[in-house]
């Protein structure tokens, strides 16, 4: 819900801003969950907390470019403290998240390779 509210948010900056801020605001968004996801597939829980850590780098840059959209006039000041709970709020989960792949860590070094199966329902 975030990353979508963000960008459509975003694609409604000036059109200046279309490969400069709205870029950046957009790609730090996918990058969270995309990040999350390349971790599950190390099937490693220091390589996934690695990944995690990432992409809460990635929720810290959109605060960064949310305040610039803000000084700039794009966004208001009650939009900004919005995404911003909503931004910490995922930073709290993905925090609690990190932990709990440490504490796994300690007790086993491989996460369960899930069965993925691929194809379509034509097969």
């Amino acid at each position: 819900m975030l990353r979508r509210n963000l960008s459509t948010r975003a694609r409604r900056f000036p059109p200046e801003e279309k490969y400069r801020l709205t870029d950046q605001i957009i790609r730090a968004a996918r990058s969270v969950t995309a990040n999350i996801a390349e971790g599950f597939g190390r099937f490693h829980y220091q390589e996934y907390a690695q990944f995690c850590r990432q992409s809460r780098g990635s929720l810290y840059e959109l605060v960064d470019h949310l305040i610039t959209a803000n000084d700039e006039g794009y966004i208001s000041k009650s939009e900004l403290n919005d995404f911003k709970n909503e931004i910490e709020s995922c930073i709290a989960v993905l925090n609690g998240f990190i932990n709990y792949l440490l504490r796994a860590k300690s007790q086993n070094s491989n996460v369960n390779e899930p069965e993925v199966l691929y194809g379509t329902d034509n097969d």
